[in-house]
């Protein structure tokens, strides 16, 4: 499958849901929390993940018990993500759902644009929304506390860059597509000679931010 394939298709959700018949056993009563989490898939796919590529397959476990067996699925309501399970024998909590899928739609689908991942209590996110607003650069602006889909997006794109073990501090800038880093990085990427230590990484800001080249 090509880049453009990959791109193209949708982040597949699957559900098995307590119903179905295997020899002459045959389920009539409806599982309320499979119910439960069809509902919560649903509204996630329009709320939170609105306008992220996703399907949903829906199958009766009784009849198709040994499919998420072979991945460790034995209790429904099962839920897969890509055919890994993130969710099995219990109401499926949204903010797993939200984050196993911008996981996965991040890594087929670059950044386009300019984004500012931030909160609203860092000063460096204010002064790095200064720098390009100077600048005049217009950027999408992403608040990770009040938005759990910007914070899971955030994590999702940066930690391939810096590594696993970095701690992920905001803001975390692109401009075009084009990965900066945060505002001390963004300074030096406008030619600003105004960069101010940050507290929060343990480390003085003065310290190069991994760049992609």
């Amino acid at each position: 499958m090509n880049q453009s394939e990959k791109l193209a298709r949708p982040v597949r959700v699957t559900l098995y849901r307590w119903g179905g018949q295997w020899g002459p056993f045959k389920v009539k009563i409806p599982c309320g929390e499979c119910s439960l989490t069809r509902d919560v898939i649903a509204d996630t796919f329009e709320t939170e993940l609105a306008g992220v590529p996703v399907e949903i397959e829906t199958h009766d476990w009784l009849s198709n018990w040994w499919k998420p067996l072979f991945k460790g699925g034995w209790h429904a309501p099962i839920v897969m993500v890509e055919g890994t399970i993130i969710s099995q024998g219990h109401a499926l909590n949204r903010g797993v759902l939200t984050q196993s899928v911008i996981d996965a739609y991040a890594g087929r689908a670059p950044v386009v644009g300019t984004h500012i991942y931030g909160k609203a209590s860092c000063p460096h996110c204010t002064r790095a929304k200064g720098y390009l607003g100077n600048a005049g650069i217009a950027a999408n602006y992403h608040d990770v506390v009040k938005q759990p889909r910007a914070l899971y997006e955030m994590l999702a794109r940066v930690k391939p860059i810096v590594g696993p073990k970095t701690p992920i501090t905001v803001p975390q800038i692109w401009i075009d597509g084009v990965y900066v880093g945060g505002a001390d990085a963004l300074s030096r990427r406008l030619g600003r000679p105004d960069i101010e230590p940050n507290p929060e990484r343990g480390q003085n800001s003065l310290t190069a931010t991994p760049q992609v080249t």
